[in-house]
């Protein structure tokens, strides 16, 4: 009874959301329904206040301050004209012969560079309207367009994205964002090449049944807050960018490991620096890029005020999102009915690397979430993956990769809050758009992961 409790809690959790209800408030009674259902209705105010909420807090501690630096360093990038002058030099040297490959690479640049994906496709939107309309390209394959670009192999595969989705397996292995930076080249322009192809193939496809970008009313105020508040040439526009990874790498790889790290731990018995050194890196670079931004424009701001308070702001949300859905998997993984569910993903294959994909990938899909699904899964199975790694002679490296990697997967099925965001900008339906943007986000994303499992098996990591 608890296993069907809980997975009647979920699947009303993924109904309910696709409804557009708020997980803040979803994952606390999806949460107390399954605990009600499971028979535990006694235990049911300690479990929230002392697991749900305990399991929040941990997050927060955790992550806060990399949701809070993403979402400021992608306002200012925004508001400082950054983002705007990079997205046009990009289309001054591509043009519009290859709008598809102009926005790809656009939205990919900035992403990898560390502006949320949201600010992204607010700011690259307008640009793409105009490209997509002068080539006479269909509209409803800008939203794939900006996907592919915005949110596969820059979010979950390239090394030394600061996504928070390449920072959440962090302390769960020791690893750091360039892990298995081989198998996440190979990942990625495994998705780029052939996302590119696809939607390039149906460009063609719409060419040569005479479609053209299609009758469409924008709506008023659409695209709206890509407007830049002041211009910037290109070459300064790319610093903040280079900083983040080449901060990055510089901590990860140059400073950290030259520096005796052992005291720390003297002081504080609960941080261990091989797992902690990772994060704090992507937190210094992101706010270096920060500092740098505000201090270099320091005159041409038009609101700086504003626009920190509307990027500190903006962090709000996705934390305590994610951060409830992983509430939810704590209190999930507290039920008695858990252990049948932990037992068959962990048996799915005795290779630990398709176990944890499969994990990875469903939890993903369930809450609609990369971030959210890859935080329950390693909140309740983190352990176990490394014990299982470790014992079989798998890399933490390659384990952390292909977590990343199959989050990436089944996150963007149609209830995904980042799909309904996306096709909302865009003024498109499901109808109109899903179908390009699956096959770009979904299939080939998985198609890469099968290659890294593959080759990680055969080669180990690299």
């Amino acid at each position: 009874m608890s296993t069907l409790a809980i997975v009647i809690s979920l699947f009303l959790l993924m109904f309910l959301a696709y409804r557009g209800i708020s997980v803040l408030l979803l994952a606390p009674l999806m949460a107390s329904l399954a605990v009600l259902l499971s028979g535990e209705a006694a235990f049911l105010l300690p479990i929230y206040t002392d697991t749900f909420m305990k399991a929040l807090g941990n997050y927060v501690i955790q992550f806060f301050p990399l949701f809070l630096l993403g979402a400021l360093f992608g306002q200012l990038m925004a508001d400082s004209g950054a983002a705007q002058a990079i997205a046009q030099g990009i289309v001054k040297r591509l043009g519009t012969r290859h709008v598809v490959l102009t926005v790809v690479i656009a939205c990919a640049v900035l992403t990898y560079g560390g502006v949320s994906l949201f600010v992204v496709a607010f700011a690259i939107y307008p640009i793409s309207r105009e490209l997509f309309q002068q080539a006479e390209v269909p509209k409803r394959l800008i939203p794939a367009a900006i996907a592919l670009g915005a949110f596969t192999f820059t979010m979950t595969a390239l090394p030394g994205t600061p996504s928070i989705q390449n920072a959440i397996p962090i302390p769960f292995f020791e690893t750091n964002s360039f892990a298995a930076p081989g198998l996440g080249l190979i990942a990625g322009v495994i998705m780029l090449t052939l996302g590119i192809l696809y939607l390039q193939s149906r460009v063609a496809a719409a060419r040569a049944r005479g479609e053209g970008y299609g009758e469409h009313t924008e709506r008023e105020g659409e695209g709206e807050e890509s407007a830049a508040q002041a211009s910037m040439p290109l070459a300064l526009a790319l610093i903040p960018l280079v900083m983040v990874i080449g901060l990055n790498a510089l901590f990860t790889y140059g400073i950290f490991p030259s520096i005796e790290l052992d005291y720390i731990s003297e002081r504080f018995e609960n941080v261990s620096p091989s797992g902690q050194s990772g994060l704090w890196a992507i937190l210094i670079a992101l706010l270096s890029a920060c500092a740098w931004l505000i201090v270099t424009r320091w005159h041409r701001w038009r609101d700086l005020k504003g626009t920190i308070n509307k990027g500190c702001f903006g962090s709000l949300l996705p934390i305590f999102n994610t951060a409830s859905e992983v509430g939810y998997g704590a209190v999930i993984a507290s039920l008695a009915g858990f252990a049948i569910i932990r037992d068959a993903v962990l048996n799915v294959s005795d290779n630990p690397l398709i176990s944890e994909a499969v994990a990875m990938s469903v939890l993903s899909g369930i809450t609609g979430s990369s971030s959210g699904g890859l935080s329950i899964a390693l909140q309740t199975l983190g352990s176990e993956y490394l014990a299982m790694a470790q014992a079989a002679g798998i890399s933490p490296e390659l384990m952390h990769r292909v977590a990343t990697l199959a989050s990436g997967g089944m996150d963007t099925l149609p209830h995904s809050g980042a799909v309904i965001t996306l096709l909302t900008i865009c003024g498109l339906t499901h109808r109109q758009s899903y179908g390009n943007l699956a096959m770009v986000t979904i299939v080939l994303p998985l198609s890469a992961l099968v290659t890294v499992i593959t080759l990680g098996t055969l080669f180990g990591s690299f």
